[in-house]
């Protein structure tokens, strides 16, 4: 990642967003986090983090609270705990025991329903597991509050007992005391203080001598002598001695708990990463929820596709003062690299650039940005930027010299995925001097194919984008009206600077502006006008040329679809007419009976010449309906029409079925007419003429292992209606096998297979072999006009 200048977040106020999300965190450790956060390039890592932003966001709008909270960095303390026998001071512990506390929290908040409900944050703890022995031992020390608990071990128990029963004894002698020596005017009026630890009586100086002890202080003036009475002494010394029996109970107790967890050590740091984790997405997920903030669409190449965008501190300065944010749409992607943005001083150029690279640097730096989630953003590897005043007195350089020095870096460093910002390209100079340069530069950039938002008010450069594919003008809309900003940005025009009627409006002299006017000439403006006029016919013909485009198109596929439909009706009427032949060819051969009978009679009677012409007429009348059915077979199966695609001549390999049938097999081996087809497990010799071409079937697969497809449904792709006419007996057997299969996978209600009448060889095997499968219960024969005895339907359970 590279990034110019050296202060370029600042440039583009990211340094605020970091102050925002600092603001935000729990802990020190994220605080440092924000403080070197860089963009990022990876563009899976990149994803898993804005998801991770995204699932916080989602459950702060839900109204859920994320057990997070303030922890401290346990670096220090892990690695003191690290060194043998060593032992840490309770507030160290307590620090532990926090941390400890929190991540137990953390880990129980994800329940099963949460898991589902935020995948993306649960991932961040999905290969981690809670050592619960940890807190338990940490807990047997520690009370809820941190505290050392006063039953830690037995003797620290007995110890606590016995201070207790001593001290009890101590405040009855003393109280006996203190009532014995105030009835003797001994004490003053406080009675009695601490000094060294030790319950005293605050007795006058003139006394001091009256009252047998020890003198452990006296007041400023010396007029008051703080005295541990004798009879109280041994008590004090007994309850010293408890106390220092506790101090080396309580080191035993700490070091035994050490011991414990320093085997934990790399877990515990673990968890310390773990709760840095959480502070950095919660931090980003709470600014995220602040601004509305959106995850756009991603993409590994360099691109600014901005729907509904707005600046995102502008947006939350706007939002506390109840202020609208005017969103705007910028799409920088394919052959469209470079916007020139134009318009008024004060009319919001340099706000919207400076949100698209504040946006793009927060984006890669996994933060959720305000735009519409229809958005697609990019990836870019380098940032530049030429923002504001940069002259230097150190370097003794100019404004405008820094701004050339600025240029020259860009074009040496600069490559296809850099994202450039410079505002008021080319000022600082004369402006045809500065305004030519500036040009020059936005060549150079445009044939480098890098990406840019570039604000100026010159004429030259916004006549170069015009006029030059993969740049495009953009303006700040002004109203011309009130002379006064709408910040409401338009791509695909340039803008005015309205210069003289914005001085004109500050109430400057006529006499001033028309003597500019006059200088200036009638071409400055003209220029201006000219191009916003020419970026409109521009505008309006691509506009008018897509629509024709878009008609065509539509005209095509309409065209398309009429032929197909022609064609198909073609085929369903020569199929209607072939099932009336062969219901006549059936008729036929029931009347052919009859007259069989008629002429066995008439030869019977001797009328052999009435009987033979009788037997051709009836020849001739079969022959005519016959050779009219194989036409119409032909016409039907043989010559149907074929995709486009796919009407090729068949090689080895190609997955084909027959014209009569669904099933797909592929050729293994062609012979002459002929080719070798495996169906399933079934090798068939077919005829070349009777094959068509077809893709891949779903199924297939190059190894015959299991495979289940959790992303498709039978159901969607089977076909309710399977024609089988004209198929031989076992290939029909096979077919139906076939069929019948997947309409059970598919949980099929009806199935309907067109067999025809013919002589009814076909319609018994399909009834005998439908009879196998008990799913199936009833068939029937439809309706005459709907195919009658060449049609089975079979209903399923």
């Amino acid at each position: 990642m590279k990034l110019f200048p050296d202060d370029l977040f600042s440039k583009i106020e990211f340094d605020k967003v970091i102050a925002l999300l600092k603001k935000e965190c729990y802990g020190e450790l994220g605080k440092v986090y924000f403080d070197a956060l860089m963009p990022e390039t990876d563009l899976f890592l990149l994803e898993k983090q804005l998801n991770e932003v995204k699932n916080f966001k989602e459950l702060l709008e839900k109204g859920e609270s994320f057990p997070l909270a303030v922890y401290s960095d346990l670096y220090e303390e892990l690695k003191f705990l690290n060194i043998l026998d060593s032992v840490l001071p309770l507030d160290s512990l307590q620090e532990i025991y926090k941390v400890l506390s929190i991540t137990r929290a953390i880990f129980s908040f994800f329940s099963k329903e949460r898991q589902e409900t935020y995948p993306f944050l649960f991932s961040v703890i999905r290969t981690l597991s809670f050592e619960k022995g940890l807190t338990d031992a940490i807990e047997k020390v520690l009370d809820p509050e941190g505290n050392l608990r006063p039953d830690a071990s037995p003797e620290l128990l007995r110890i606590n007992r016995a201070r207790a029963s001593r001290q009890k004894e101590i405040d009855k002698e003393f109280r006996k005391l203190v009532n014995q020596f105030r009835q003797s005017g001994w004490l003053t009026d406080n009675e009695e203080s601490i000094r060294n630890g030790r319950r005293v009586l605050s007795v006058p100086a003139e006394h001091k001598r009256k009252i047998r002890g020890i003198i452990h202080d006296e007041s400023a003036t010396g007029k008051t002598a703080f005295i541990e009475p004798e009879a109280i002494i041994e008590f004090n010394n007994d309850l010293f001695d408890l106390e220092q029996e506790e101090k080396r109970e309580v080191y035993r107790i700490l070091k035994t708990l050490c011991n414990e967890l320093r085997v934990y050590v790399p877990l515990i740091r673990n968890y310390q990463t773990l709760l840095l984790k959480f502070d950095v997405i919660q931090a980003k997920g709470r600014l995220a929820y602040q601004m509305k903030a959106s995850k756009p669409k991603m993409t590994n190449e360099p691109a600014i596709g901005i729907i509904k965008g707005r600046h995102p501190l502008l947006l939350l300065k706007n939002q506390a003062q109840n202020k609208l944010t005017v969103p705007f749409d910028m799409q920088l992607f394919g052959s469209n690299r470079i916007l020139v943005l134009s318009g008024p001083n004060a009319g919001g150029k340099s706000i919207a650039m400076k949100a698209v690279g504040l946006m793009q640097i927060m984006l890669q730096c996994g933060l959720l940005i305000p735009v519409d989630a229809s958005s697609e953003m990019g990836l870019f590897e380098e940032f530049f930027a030429d923002i504001g005043d940069q002259q230097s007195l150190e370097d003794e350089l100019s404004t405008y010299s820094s701004h050339l020095m600025n240029m020259k870096y860009f074009m040496e460093n600069c490559t296809l995925n850099s994202l450039l910002l410079i505002d008021e390209f080319g000022s600082g100079t004369d402006p045809k001097i500065g305004g030519a340069i500036a040009e020059a530069f936005l060549h150079t950039f445009h044939e480098k194919k890098v990406y840019a938002v570039i604000t100026t008010h010159y004429s030259n450069l916004k006549v170069y984008a015009f006029k030059n594919k993969g740049i495009v003008n953009g303006a700040m809309a002004f109203d011309k009206d009130t002379l006064s900003p709408t910040y409401n940005l338009q791509i695909g025009r340039p803008g005015s600077s309205y210069a003289f009627e914005i001085a004109q409006k500050t109430g400057l002299n006529n006499s001033i502006i028309n003597y500019a006017k006059h200088k200036s000439g009638k071409s400055t403006k003209a220029v201006d006008q000219l191009l916003i006029d020419l970026q409109q016919e521009k505008k309006e013909l691509e506009e008018k040329l897509d629509a024709i485009i878009k008609k065509e198109k539509n005209l095509d596929r309409l065209i398309k679809n009429y032929e197909h439909m022609h064609k198909e009706l073609d085929v369903s009427r020569k199929k209607l007419k072939l099932e009336i032949k062969e219901q006549a060819l059936l008729e036929q051969n029931i009347a052919n009976k009859e007259l069989e009978n008629l002429i066995r009679e008439l030869r019977e009677k001797n009328k052999l010449e009435e009987a033979r012409k009788l037997a051709v007429e009836v020849k001739e009348s079969r022959k005519q309906i016959v050779e009219e059915v194989q036409v119409l077979t032909k016409q039907v199966y043989y010559e149907a029409p074929m995709t486009q695609a796919l009407n090729k001549e068949l090689e080895e390999g190609d997955f084909v079925r027959m014209k009569t049938g669904s099933a797909t097999g592929k050729v293994e081996r062609i012979q002459k007419n002929f080719a070798l087809v495996l169906f399933g497990e079934m090798k068939m010799k077919v005829k070349l003429h009777d094959l068509v071409a077809c893709n891949e079937p779903l199924e297939s697969s190059a190894h015959k292992n299991v495979k289940v497809d959790t992303h498709s449904n039978p159901a969607d792709t089977f076909e309710s209606k399977l024609d089988i006419r004209g198929m031989r007996m076992s290939d029909a057997i096979r077919v139906v096998e076939n069929y019948v299969d997947q309409a059970l996978l598919a949980n099929a209600a009806l199935l309907q297979i067109v067999h025809g009448k013919g002589n009814g060889v076909l319609r018994k095997v399909v009834r005998q072999k439908l009879r196998e499968y008990d799913a199936i219960k009833r068939m029937e024969h439809p309706a005459s006009e709907q195919g009658g005895d060449g049609v089975t339907i079979a209903y399923l359970s």
